[in-house]
Parts: C-alpha cells; sequence; structure tokens
C-alpha cells in the first residue's frame, strides 16, 4: 500500500488536542486547502477594497446607496429562496459559543435556532476552534451528553423535535488563523477554517437530520463580500455532493457599508439567503470607525444611551424589515443581553421588562424573530412574538411598505439628544478591560455586570473612547476627554479590580496585559481596523 499524500496544509505552533484527528483529516484538509487556494486571494482584493471604501468616506464623510446596482434595487420580480421548514420559524434565536455545556443548553433552551458561535463569543484560541467543531458534531451524533465532574451536575440533549435548529456562525473574513498554514507559509483565512470543517463534516449528517448546513454571515461590507460567500457555498455543495440550494445564509447587517446594499447582498445570495439580521453593538462600532474623522455630528453618545428608538437607529431597522419581507427573507431583531441576577429578583424585574417592551417593540415593527443571550429569556422573547405571531411561523407577508428610508437618515447621527459622559468613558474603560482579559484566557462570551457581552461591547467601548478624544469632547462638567484621563480612569479600574478579586487571583489573570491592550488600541493615532487583531498576537 502507497502512502496517505502529505497534507496539503500545516498545523504550526498548536498543542496536539484530545480527538483532533477526527476533525483535522486528510480529507477535511484538502478541502480546505482548496477553499483557501481558490478563495483567499478574492478575500485579500476585497479587504483592500474596504480600506479603500474607508478612505473615501472619510474624505467626504457620507454614503449612498449605489448608483451602479439601482436596477437590482429596483426590480421587483426576484425573491430568495424559499426557506426549508427548519428555518422558516425562528421567532426566538439563542446566541452562544460551542462549549461542551453551552452546546447542550442552548440546544435544549426552547429557542428556535441557536447560533453556535465560532466568531464574536468564541475566542479563536486552537481548542475552542477544533474543539468547537468536535462539540457540533457529537450533538448532531447524540453524543454530547456529559457529568461536570466539578459540580456533579450532569448535562443531556432533549427529545431531537424539542432541539434549536443550529446557525453556524464562522469568524470574519479579516481574521486569519495562525495554526493552519499553505506550504508558502500563508495562513488560511479563520472563516474557511470554521466553515470548511464544519461544513465537509456536518453537510450530509444535518441534511439526514431533516435540516441542513445553515450559516450567520459576520462582518459583511459589501454584496460583493456576499458574492464570494455565494460562490463557495456553489462549490462547496458540489466538493460534498449535496444539492445546490442545501446552504442557507443568514447575513448580519452589522456594518454601516452593508446597511446601503442590503438588496444586493440578497440578491448576490438569493438561491442560499435565508434572511438578515440587525446586530447593534458591531453597528455603533463601524459607525465610529467609518466616520472617525467626520468631526462633531458623527460623535456618539454613551453606547448604552443609544436604543434601538434612536432615529438613525430606527431607519437601520425598519429599512431592514421592509428590505428582507420584499425579497421573502427573514427579518431577525437584535440582541437581549441581559444575564439574570440569582441574587437580585428587583434588579431582574427592571431588567425583564427593558426586555419585553424590546421584543414587543420588534415583533411589533415586523421583525420575524430575534436574539437573546440566556435561556431565562427565551419565554419572555417568546410571547412578544406570539402575540403577534399566532400560528403562522413568521410575517413575511407584512411588507412595511409605509417605511421610507433616505440615504441621510442612516447616518443622522446628530439627531441624537444624548451626550458623552464621564460614567460612560468609565464603563468603556470598566467592561473593556474586564471583556479582553477573559478573551485572552480563551472567554468570548463574558458576564460583565448583568450583561453578556462579546468581542462587539469591546469594540465599542474602546472605538468611544478613542472617538472621544480625538473629537475633542468636553463632558458636562467641563472635563475634556483626554489620553491622560483614559489613562487614570483604566489604573483606578485595574486598581478597583486587584481590590476586589485579591492579589493571588489578580497574579494569575491577564489583567495587566488587558489594561495595556485596551489603552493602545484607544489612545494609538493609528485606529486599528479590529481589536481582535492585536489580540489575536497575544492570543495563546
Amino acid at each position: 500500500m502507497s502512502a496517505p499524500a502529505p497534507s496539503p496544509l500545516a498545523i504550526v505552533d498548536a498543542e496536539p488536542l484530545p480527538r483532533q484527528e477526527e476533525v483535522l483529516t486528510p480529507a477535511a484538509l484538502a478541502f480546505v486547502a482548496e477553499l483557501h487556494r481558490r478563495f483567499t486571494p478574492r478575500r485579500d482584493e476585497l479587504l483592500a477594497r474596504r480600506a479603500e471604501r474607508r478612505a473615501e468616506i472619510a474624505r467626504t464623510s457620507t454614503l449612498d446607496f449605489l448608483p451602479e446596482t439601482a436596477a437590482i434595487r429596483a426590480d421587483d420580480s426576484w425573491k430568495v429562496a424559499p426557506a426549508p421548514a427548519a428555518l422558516n420559524d425562528r421567532r426566538v434565536e439563542i446566541t452562544g459559543p460551542t462549549d461542551r455545556k453551552m452546546t447542550i443548553n442552548a440546544l435544549n433552551s426552547g429557542a428556535k435556532v441557536w447560533l453556535a458561535d465560532f466568531e464574536d463569543a468564541s475566542a479563536p484560541t486552537w481548542e475552542n476552534v477544533i474543539l468547537g467543531q468536535l462539540n457540533m458534531t457529537d450533538a448532531y451524533e447524540r453524543r454530547i451528553d456529559f457529568t461536570d465532574e466539578r459540580t456533579g451536575k450532569s448535562y443531556a440533549l432533549k427529545d431531537a423535535g424539542e432541539l434549536a435548529t443550529v446557525v453556524m456562525r464562522p469568524r470574519g473574513w479579516h481574521l486569519n488563523e495562525r495554526h493552519l498554514t499553505d506550504a508558502d507559509g500563508a495562513p488560511v483565512p479563520g472563516a474557511l477554517v470554521d466553515f470548511g470543517l464544519y461544513f465537509f463534516h456536518n453537510a450530509q449528517r444535518l441534511i439526514d437530520l431533516g435540516k441542513g448546513p445553515y450559516f450567520y454571515l459576520p462582518k459583511t461590507e459589501s454584496h460583493l463580500e456576499a458574492r464570494l460567500w455565494n460562490e463557495i457555498f456553489v462549490f462547496a455543495q458540489d466538493y460534498v455532493g449535496v444539492p445546490q440550494g442545501t446552504v442557507r445564509a443568514t447575513v448580519l447587517i452589522e456594518t454601516i457599508t452593508a446597511a446601503y446594499q442590503m438588496e444586493e447582498i440578497l440578491y448576490e445570495l438569493r438561491d442560499h439567503a435565508s434572511g438578515l439580521n440587525a446586530g447593534r453593538w458591531d453597528y455603533l462600532f463601524s459607525i465610529v470607525k467609518n466616520f472617525r474623522d467626520g468631526g462633531q455630528k458623527f460623535v456618539l453618545p454613551d453606547r448604552n444611551l443609544v436604543t434601538m428608538t434612536a432615529p438613525f437607529m430606527r431607519a437601520y431597522t425598519e429599512l431592514l424589515v421592509r428590505t428582507c419581507h420584499k425579497r421573502g427573507a427573514h427579518a431577525i431583531g437584535g440582541m437581549a443581553a441581559f444575564i439574570p441576577s440569582r441574587k437580585d429578583a428587583e434588579v431582574n424585574k427592571v431588567a425583564f421588562e427593558k426586555v419585553r417592551a424590546d421584543k414587543d417593540r420588534e415583533a411589533g415593527d415586523g421583525f420575524d424573530g430575534s436574539w437573546v443571550a440566556h435561556p431565562d429569556l427565551v419565554p419572555i422573547a417568546l410571547e412578544s412574538f406570539d402575540k403577534v405571531l399566532g400560528d403562522r411561523p413568521n410575517q413575511k407577508d407584512r411588507l412595511r411598505e409605509d417605511v421610507s428610508v433616505a440615504a441621510g437618515d442612516l447616518i443622522a447621527i446628530d439627531s441624537l439628544d444624548a451626550k458623552p459622559t464621564y460614567d460612560g468613558l468609565v464603563n468603556a474603560v470598566q467592561v473593556g478591560i474586564r471583556y479582553i482579559e477573559a478573551w485572552l484566557r480563551g472567554l468570548g462570551a463574558v458576564a460583565i455586570f448583568n450583561l453578556m457581552e462579546d468581542a462587539a461591547t469591546a469594540e465599542i467601548s474602546r472605538s468611544q473612547i478613542w472617538q472621544w478624544i480625538n473629537a475633542g469632547v468636553v463632558f458636562a462638567d467641563g472635563t475634556p476627554a483626554t489620553a491622560d484621563l483614559a489613562r487614570e480612569v483604566a489604573a483606578a479600574e485595574l486598581a478597583a479590580i486587584r481590590a476586589e478579586i485579591g492579589e493571588e487571583a489578580f497574579a494569575a489573570g491577564k489583567w495587566q496585559q488587558a489594561h495595556d491592550l485596551l489603552l493602545q488600541v484607544s489612545l494609538d493615532a493609528d485606529y486599528a481596523d479590529f481589536l481582535t487583531l492585536p489580540a489575536y498576537e497575544q492570543l495563546r
């Protein structure tokens, strides 16, 4: 017998993991290598286009709907492919990372969909990347049940008919996977690693279960990036021998540039599209990133003061609903990030009412579903959507033709009365340090001050610090936002954390490292496109 061909990809700088050979099979690696060979060059071109478009926004401080795609928007005849049965009712979706416990809890949560997250809710350690893939396959094979050795608590999947449908989210286009390299030593894009391994191992398995390979596509900035994903789907389906149209993709409209190309994004993916989602923190981060030199009119107030009822956010969400329903796609609303307290019933009562009001608003506006971060919020969101939907799986027949959004409405940031505050600066520093510290330890979804935070939280936090300093913001008491003030606040927070958790726990964590990284990306003159790029260099 001849020796097997050497793997087309090298695994570098990675400690072997238990059962990794089940994920990194020669056949799976060959598939990922082929995705890399065919599609990474186009990915690189599209990242360069992002930089060109950002330079144009810096020059003009404006955005508009694309004149070259006006015919697509004007053509009322096209629709996206009909939703498969498993994705037709999406009234509540729970999000979270793919560790073993979360996988079971999310599938059992009573939500219609679980966003299985390899992106913002998962720090991309090699262990998380590979074991997350194992957990997904183990769940589909029903061999994931376990007993926690520390607590003695057992976790087991419910009957198949009670489980949420999985929609998997790979990493964004900007992130590479340094542990998988080609013959030239170039890393494979993380998106192709996450998508490729999951699709190769599970596409047919999911079809056999009456579902399919369904994906959330993050950080998309243009319809050309959606076109690249569509080409990948077409190739992948042929490669593994499943029918064209088996894949379904929901695109997160979480960048300001994508908000101007919603119809075009659906058009590019129309044979594989199932919806669009309104992602709040990344969307605000994208506004700051793109309009950071646009002057006072683009300065955002504290992140918690920018609610979904703000005029420019309302324009964004209502345009999303109208666009989706015009094209037969699902419109999925934003996140309820509250984490219930086991100690404070009053905190829970106030927060639950806010969640209920938010979900009532989304259901009333025409959304077909919405996100929650914790199983305890599933019944609240379900109630809001049940009141509007009844027995119907969605409300895509509600076309929202009353909605009319002009290009300027989406960037009318100065329509807000709220202003940046000193307390907002303190909160941005507190949350930024605490989140980054956990991320550097391999945790991507972190409960901070009763909210489930992910990487988007850290992005908007550090972006606001950067923007306020560079825009010369002066707080109500006359204190100017400066780099020295941010350093002062960060030093005080580090000291407070040390006192709160004790010397031993402080020394065992990555607190100083997190503090330094937050200040680096908040204070550097050159604004880093993504916090996770320098952070990934420090992730071990």
